[in-house]
């Protein structure tokens, strides 16, 4: 919104300052930041009060679980959502179509993700919204989300040929693309296939956040520095000169995205003053959801969503552990972990919350600085 200021420059030459991403951005961190510092003490009384005995603990969890965070309350992602969106509109172009459809992704998640807690809340049960009803309702939403970036970049005038259906590959040269795919190839060229493959990538990079997210700061954290390269990310491939210097795929319009990394960074701040251990709230699935969905349609939208895989290695790792624990049990009845997902199997092995959260952010903070190094090393 701000950023329509620089139609009247020529009265006021400080509203020039609008027109640059890297201004906005930092002005979307420092507003969410903002906004969730003011809101957070007032709604977590506020949660405390509705929800009376706050998130319940799964039995089946970590029996330590049960006694340090009972009581807490959860639907702290009302507080990431608030802060975010309010930032986003502020300081994002709203004439760019990419910023409604990541929005409309993290909005829609996070809606679906508060009806879940609200559902575990109330009942008092650690299961929300069937399963099912939860997948179908994330593909639906993804595929639309997919089809509206394929066509959105199809359309752009100055985009590559071909872009919108491609799958770039990280450390791989355009030049090679071009000598098996012919001149102009970006990628993998996969047809209309890009669509279900793109909502594969926000449903898999939303439900990973969402496991993830069982300790005190542990999604949080990672999810920022996820933001953090990709608003990098969508800055440089948003921008012809520097695409091209780097032989990148140049999207055009997607470094607008930066203003929602930016966002997401300054909202996450906010929150994790209060999630810090011992945490005064819990995000639940109302901000875990959102999150992911937020940067895997990032993530579609910058044509980087392989290097997404690596970027947001250690979401993947808690999902790999979840699938490995089940495949092996049902075929084997032996499991893998002591339990899953993998960073309950560190505290069965008697490590420190804190010590797993920290030494987590360590792995998060390297592979995001991998995936960056995947725009020059071709």
């Amino acid at each position: 919104m701000l950023y329509y200021l620089t139609n009247f420059s020529d009265q006021f030459a400080l509203f020039n300052v609008f027109k640059y991403l890297s201004f906005r951005a930092g002005g979307a961190i420092m507003t969410a930041l903002l906004i969730a510092f003011l809101m957070g003490p007032g709604l977590i009384r506020w949660m405390r009060r509705k929800q009376g005995r706050g998130q319940p603990i799964r039995a089946d969890g970590p029996q330590s679980h049960i006694i340090s965070k009972a009581g807490t309350p959860t639907m702290g992602g009302v507080l990431i959502l608030l802060s975010l969106t309010v930032s986003t509109l502020l300081w994002a172009r709203l004439d760019n179509p990419y910023v409604w459809i990541v929005m409309g992704v993290t909005l829609t998640y996070g809606a679906l993700g508060f009806w879940d807690d609200y559902l575990k809340v109330t009942k008092q049960t650690a299961s929300g919204v069937v399963g099912s009803m939860k997948l179908i309702v994330q593909f639906g939403v993804a595929l639309l989300a997919g089809l509206f970036c394929v066509l959105t970049l199809g359309a752009a005038p100055d985009a590559p040929a071909g872009i919108e259906t491609s799958v770039a590959v990280p450390f791989v040269p355009l030049q090679f693309f071009q000598g098996w795919f012919g001149e102009g190839a970006t990628g993998v060229p996969i047809g209309w296939l890009m669509v279900p493959f793109a909502a594969f990538v926000i449903v898999g990079a939303s439900n990973t956040v969402n496991l993830t997210d069982g300790l005190d700061g542990l999604a949080t954290v990672p999810v920022m520095i996820a933001a953090g390269a990709y608003g990098v990310i969508v800055y440089l491939v948003g921008r012809f000169d520097f695409a091209g210097y780097l032989g990148v795929p140049f999207v055009p319009g997607v470094g607008e995205l930066s203003i929602i990394c930016g966002a997401i960074i300054g909202a996450g701040l906010g929150f994790l003053w209060f999630n810090a251990p011992p945490a005064a709230i819990f995000m639940g699935d109302t901000g875990s959801l959102a999150l992911g969905g937020a940067i895997g349609s990032i993530a579609v939208a910058a044509k980087h969503e392989i290097v997404l895989a690596i970027v947001g290695g250690l979401f993947v790792l808690e999902g790999l552990s979840v699938m490995i624990q089940i495949a092996s049990f049902k075929l084997t009845g032996k499991r893998v972990f002591k339990m899953a997902p993998i960073h309950h199997h560190f505290e069965q092995l008697g490590w420190k919350e804190s010590t797993i959260v920290i030494r987590f952010w360590i792995i998060a903070v390297i592979l995001a600085l991998i995936g960056l190094s995947t725009l020059k090393l071709r």
